[in-house]
C-alpha cells in the first residue's frame, strides 16, 4: 500500500490505531521479555519483535464475525481481536485469570471461540486444517465469513500444510493463509529447507492466487489481507500472502539465536516495522512527537497495569488440573 493509497482507504484514527497495536505489541513483548530473564515467567515465552506488522496489519483487516487462528508470533492478533493484556499476561504467568486458566504458558492454549479466535498447539501447521475447517462450515451454511491463519517458513514444508492449501482450494474454501516466512525453523535457515524463490509461488501450484509484501510494512500486508478477504468472501476460494520478515531473537527466550549471521540481524533492524510505520506516518503529516510520547505513556500504563493483575492472581489449585482438559 502506497501511503497516497493510505491517505484514501484509511482515516488519521485508523493510522494511530494500527500505531497503537503495533506499539503495544513490541512493549507488551518486551515486559515478557524482562520477566522471563527475571524467573517470573515459568515455561518458554516467545519474541514477537519483527513480527508486529504481520500480526496487526492482517488482523485488522477482520470483520467482525470472521475467524482467526493466530501462531505463537501474533500477539497483535490476539490484542486486537480482544484478548486483554490482563488477561494474556495472567496467561504467561500461568494464573488462573489467565485464557487457559493455568493449564498452559505462554500463547499456547490462547484460544476463545468467544472472540473468534481459535487457539494453537506446539506441532505447526496444526492451525492450517482447522481454518479450513471453519472456512467449509461458513461455506456450507451460506455465511459471508471468512477464517485467516497463520504458518512459518518450516510449516510450508509439512504435510498438513500442502493438504490444506490443496483442500481450500478444491473446495474454494473462504480462508485466507498468511506464511510468516521469518528465515529461520528454529534453527534452520531457508536456504536449508526449500529451493523456490518464494513460498507464494506454490499456490499456483494449487490454482489460486500466492502474493508476496514486505512483512515490516504494515500498510502492505493490511492492503494485501484486506484485498484477499474480499475475494474469498465474494465466494473466489483462498489467496496464499507470504509475508517475507526475520525473526530478530531466537526461537524463544531461551534460545539465543547466534547460529544466525549478525550482518542479516543488522540489515533487518533497519527495516523494523516500528520505525518504517512511524517514518510513514510522517511522511503524511499524521504523527507529532507529542502524540507519540502520549500513545507510549499509555501503552506503558496498560502493560504495568497487566503485571499487577497477573502476579496478583492466583496459581491454579492442583485438584482442579484436569477440569476442561478434553484430551491428555
Amino acid at each position: 500500500m502506497t501511503l497516497a493509497t493510505a491517505v484514501r482507504s484509511l482515516t488519521r484514527d485508523d493510522l494511530h490505531t494500527l500505531l497503537y497495536w503495533m506499539r503495544l505489541t513490541r512493549a507488551f513483548d518486551d515486559r515478557v521479555r524482562l520477566l522471563y530473564n527475571q524467573g517470573r515467567i515459568p515455561g518458554a515465552a516467545f519474541s514477537q519483535r519483527g513480527h508486529e506488522a504481520i500480526s496487526v496489519g492482517s488482523s485488522f483487516a477482520l470483520g467482525p464475525d470472521d475467524v482467526v487462528a493466530p501462531m505463537h508470533r501474533d500477539l497483535g492478533a490476539y490484542l486486537l481481536r480482544g484478548m486483554t493484556p490482563r488477561r494474556i499476561m495472567a496467561q504467561m504467568m500461568g494464573r488462573v485469570t489467565g485464557v487457559s486458566r493455568g493449564r498452559d504458558v505462554n500463547t499456547h492454549g490462547m484460544g476463545d471461540l468467544s472472540l473468534n479466535i481459535i487457539g494453537y498447539v506446539s506441532p505447526l501447521p496444526d492451525s492450517m486444517p482447522l481454518a479450513v475447517g471453519a472456512a467449509l462450515a461458513f461455506q456450507y451454511r451460506g455465511e459471508a465469513r471468512v477464517a485467516l491463519t497463520y504458518f512459518g517458513d518450516g510449516s510450508s514444508s509439512e504435510g498438513g500444510c500442502h493438504e490444506s492449501l490443496n483442500l481450500a482450494a478444491v473446495w474454494r474454501a473462504p480462508v485466507v493463509f498468511i506464511c510468516e516466512n521469518n528465515q529461520y525453523a528454529y534453527s534452520t535457515p531457508l536456504s536449508r529447507q526449500l529451493t523456490v524463490e518464494n513460498i507464494a509461488d506454490r499456490a499456483a501450484g494449487y490454482g489460486f492466487p500466492g502474493i508476496v509484501v514486505d512483512g515490516n510494512d504494515v500498510l502492505a500486508v493490511y492492503e494485501a489481507t484486506q484485498a484477499a478477504m474480499a475475494r474469498a468472501r465474494r465466494g473466489d476460494g483462498p489467496t496464499l500472502i507470504e509475508c517475507k520478515t526475520m525473526r530478530m531473537l531466537g526461537h524463544a527466550y531461551h534460545d539465543d539465536g547466534s547460529y544466525v549471521p549478525r550482518d542479516l540481524l543488522d540489515e533487518w533492524s533497519r527495516r523494523d516495522p516500528l520505525l518504517v510505520y512511524e517514518r510513514q506516518l510522517r511522511d503524511l503529516g499524521a504523527l507529532t512527537d507529542d502524540e507519540l510520547a502520549a500513545l507510549d505513556r499509555r501503552i506503558a500504563a496498560q502493560v504495568d497495569d497487566a503485571v499487577d493483575f497477573a502476579e496478583a492472581s492466583p496459581w491454579p489449585a492442583g485438584e482442579d488440573c484436569l477440569e476442561g482438559v478434553y484430551a491428555l
